[in-house]
């Protein structure tokens, strides 16, 4: 399938993503791999995983990237040779890169009632504002709600990427409303503040009919 969504986020960032259809030899057939790729590849138990890692290839080659450019470091972070910065996610039926000249991290997770039984592992000042904290009693919302709140500190962790980084006692979102799209969030951890801008969007998958939250944050 050709691209299901590209968002030009301003003059130097832009947002693909892709939906998954392909079998994983049509995507096999599509993109051309290091050797060190085909390796990975190759130790991936699930089909799934296999076929969304290679969208993840498509979608670099639709920017005029390839694989031989795309490195990680030591941490499982990607990253380019050149000035351009790369973040990588994928769930289920979808896969999505961001390229920026800002460092940019990204997540997108599939809405499912599973959050409920996780909050309490990363949900900490949040309760101030989430819907069932404010007299409300719409599970579907709180749902939405938690996975904008865990898409973004997935992403405030993707830019980070430091170890003991916890997203419930380290990272804070700030209150936000699921009729806007945007937000601001803090990293306090090392006797450091920083700080992110935040940005959220929901989508349908054509495929399953399910509902998907894309969350990318910006160190500001």
């Amino acid at each position: 399938m050709p691209l299901f969504q590209t968002i030009q986020f301003n003059e130097t960032t832009k947002i693909l993503i892709w939906q998954i259809t392909e079998s994983l030899e049509e995507l096999l057939s599509k993109v051309v791999l290091k050797e060190k790729t085909q390796l990975r590849l190759n130790g991936m138990k699930s089909q799934m995983h296999q076929r969304a890692f290679l969208s993840v290839r498509m979608l670099i080659q639709e920017m005029g990237f390839t694989d031989h450019e795309l490195h990680y470091d030591e941490f499982g972070k990607p990253y380019f040779d050149c000035h351009n910065y790369i973040s990588i996610t994928h769930s289920h039926d979808f896969a999505a890169i961001i390229i920026s000249d800002e460092t940019v991290g990204i997540d997108m997770e599939l809405q499912r009632e599973k959050i409920l039984r996780i909050a309490d592992k990363f949900v900490d000042t949040e309760n101030s504002y989430l819907s069932l904290n404010s007299g409300t009693d719409n599970i579907a919302d709180y749902i939405r709600e938690l996975t904008i709140i865990w898409g973004a500190k997935e992403a405030i962790f993707k830019i980070r990427n430091e170890k003991g980084i916890s997203f419930k006692d380290h990272i804070r979102i700030d209150a936000f409303s699921l009729d806007q799209n945007q937000t601001e969030a803090s990293l306090h951890f090392n006797d450091l503040v920083i700080e992110f801008n935040v940005h959220y969007k929901e989508m349908k998958s054509d495929i399953s009919g399910q509902n998907f939250t894309l969350v990318y944050a910006f160190e500001k």
